[in-house]
């Protein structure tokens, strides 16, 4: 079958097919290596679902199909192309560099990984592929909390890229190459097996992470396939991913709209357009001169770091003025990305397991914020941020959506810090505070949403500002206390202002930060801090379960603006105090609905799931919810897609 038999000293086994055949050997080791590594790590977790034998054997058959995808190819190259001529001598280099970046690229993201799921509680995805389009920012923060960790991916790089080199030329040296008339045949069987090993079934679909999971814990269920894998599924899917039906099911145009709008709480006397079908009229509560509006996003502070909801002591500032304003028990963020929080605060828009559409094409232009609202009622719209405001496509979403005034690190004269995310919180609340002074003296009503950034990794902030909660410094704890401290520091200026008595203040998170744990939504990594505070705001504890889109149209409400936008949060100045609530939670891609303390869970191609939520002991207990409950999850979580592909989301 191959040529030169009689050559002293040629490789026999395998022929061409062999250093490709021991690189993936190498990677399939890498793997495995990594998969048990997490496995140990996480052992609790793993033990808790019995999950060893699956992690094994199904983690096996996804790193082989990983392999036929990767390699396959070259695969089939080599049976055509290899050869002693001078197509050979060509595709030889090419194959070499084909497997040392593939060796590269498997080994480098299993080193990611336990980073990833520190931050995130899976194995990287989507997320991991939008860090990477902004270098600058991620490199800095890498290298201010992660210097060893970077060095070391570095020289393993380096050590990869060069010992892969190195290996794939001594492999290729001297070796048989099959006759021509073998050809056909070796063509034949590599398609094959590399089509088969990539599918992994013989079924209507081709292997998938849906297929492998066994577990209600999504990060035991990650385990099972690889890091490269995970990462290019998650690519895959981003060219569709604004189609929720691809991802729930179905449910036909008027069964989505019909639901949605009596979710809504609205009447449906209340909505009048078919081309908007949820713009309704809604009627402020205050109806005195309007007032300005100021939200102040705080950067990954979970209810777990804050006292007053029975979290760690970190925030003395806000648990002090939770008692002079509307404080939020039961609220919960839609997502666990700051655009995800800022598309709530913004726009009320209800996420789906696409991206946020702060970073979606069709949303970059007429697509309803709050901004452009106020805009119309003749207020100077704000974006006040300490960092540079291309990050995560902020504004270039916000310029385009009715935001007129956008300020940012390059916009700070002597800054008191600067770290690896721009300006200290307490350069960017002073910076507000000016801004707000001399709107208001030029009698400019304004709306300014105000972004901070020290509770970032690599949690930098200035020193002598706080007494700190832990050892060392830059922790996330001491990082939750400082922007507490740059708050407690902004209302003892706001207070004394002139703009104090006609503005309307809002504290709250965008997100609670390392999102985890074993449900399917860890419910209780939703729940966020949220203070409305203002000179004629009566002191309230809201008991109420609370979702971020109910806090637009509410604050609305309070600063006496009364029209018609397409938001379906709940106005609270207008809902009874015993309204058990409704919050709507996205976690890659499970959906989740609570109402009360029901819970119903979607996941991609599987059917929906019930849950009862406890609150003190913050557990799912498995629960058969009412068919309507599971029609009202899939409805909410179709009609983001559909408002989104329909260009119904708007004025």
């Amino acid at each position: 079958m191959f040529s030169g038999s009689s050559i002293r000293g040629r490789q026999s086994a395998f022929g061409p097919f062999r250093v490709i055949l021991i690189f993936s050997l190498l990677a399939l080791a890498v793997s495995m290596l990594s998969r048990l590594g997490l496995g140990l790590w996480q052992v609790e977790r793993v033990a808790a679902v019995n999950g060893w034998p699956h992690l094994i054997l199904q983690g096996l058959r996804v790193d082989i199909a990983t392999l036929c995808w990767l390699w396959g190819i070259a695969a089939l190259g080599t049976a055509v192309f290899a050869g002693e001529h001078a197509i050979g001598r060509l595709w030889l280099p090419i194959l070499r560099g084909w497997l040392t970046l593939g060796l590269w690229a498997v080994l480098l993201l299993e080193l990611a990984t336990p980073s990833f799921i520190e931050e995130y509680g899976i194995r990287p995805n989507r997320l991991f592929v939008e860090y990477l389009i902004y270098p600058k920012e991620v490199l800095s923060m890498l290298w201010a909390g992660r210097k060893l960790e970077l060095i070391f991916a570095v020289i393993l790089s380096v050590t990869t890229l060069y010992g892969g080199w190195k290996l794939s030329g001594k492999l290729t040296r001297n070796i048989r190459f099959p006759r021509w008339y073998w050809r056909p045949v070796l063509v034949v069987l590599v398609a094959g097996v590399t089509f088969l090993g990539a599918r992994s079934t013989l079924g209507h679909r081709p292997i998938n992470p849906a297929m492998v999971a066994f577990a209600e814990d999504p990060l035991v269920n990650s385990l099972v396939i690889n890091s490269a894998y995970s990462l290019v599924f998650a690519i895959k899917q981003m060219g569709s991913e604004d189609d929720a039906s691809k991802v729930y099911g179905k449910l036909s145009h008027d069964e989505i709209i019909a639901t949605i709008r009596e979710a809504s709480g609205r009447p449906a006397s209340a909505f009048a357009s078919d081309t908007a079908p949820s713009l309704s009229f809604n009627q402020a509560s205050y109806q005195g001169k309007p007032k300005n509006l100021v939200i102040l996003l705080q950067e990954s502070l979970g209810a777990r770091f804050v006292g007053s909801l029975g979290g760690l002591p970190l925030t003395p500032n806000i648990d002090a003025l939770s008692k002079e304003g509307w404080y939020f028990d039961n609220l919960y963020a839609t997502g666990t990305r700051s655009v995800r929080g800022i598309e709530a605060m913004t726009t009320g828009f209800t996420p789906t397991p696409a991206r946020s559409v702060v970073k979606l094409g069709k949303s970059q232009t007429g697509f309803f914020t709050i901004a452009d609202l106020l805009k119309n009622h003749g207020y100077t719209t704000q974006f006040i941020y300490g960092g540079e405001s291309h990050f995560d496509n902020m504004r270039s979403f916000f310029l385009g959506n009715g935001f007129t005034d956008i300020i940012e690190q390059q916009d700070y004269k002597s800054p008191v810090f600067t770290g690896s995310w721009g300006v200290s919180d307490e350069d960017l609340m002073r910076k507000a505070d000016s801004e707000f002074k001399r709107l208001y003296s030029e009698g400019k009503p304004f709306f300014s949403l105000v972004f901070s950034s020290s509770n970032h990794d690599p949690f930098e902030f200035p020193d002598d500002r706080i007494e700190l909660y832990e050892q060392p410094k830059q922790t996330r704890n001491n990082a939750a206390k400082y922007a507490d401290y740059a708050l407690g520091e902004f209302f003892k200026l706001a207070k004394n202002a002139d703009y104090w008595k006609d503005t309307i203040f809002i504290i709250v998170a965008d997100h609670d930060s390392r999102v985890g744990g074993a449900d399917l939504v860890p419910v209780a990594r939703f729940r966020i801090p949220g203070l409305i505070l203002g000179d004629a705001i009566a002191p309230k504890r809201d008991h109420r379960i609370v979702s971020q889109i109910d806090l637009p149209p509410t604050l609305l409400s309070l600063i006496g603006v009364s029209d018609s936008y397409p938001m379906l949060g709940r106005d609270l100045t207008q809902v009874r105090d015993d309204w058990p609530g409704r919050a709507l939670m996205q976690y890659d891609k499970n959906f989740a609905l609570m109402e009360g303390n029901e819970v119903v869970i979607l996941q991609p191609e599987k059917a929906a799931q019930g849950f009862q939520y406890d609150a003190k002991s913050e557990s799912l207990s498995p629960y058969e919810p009412a068919k309507a409950l599971e029609k009202k999850a899939l409805s909410w979580a179709l009609w983001g897609s559909l408002a989104y592909q329909q260009g119904l989301y708007r004025l």
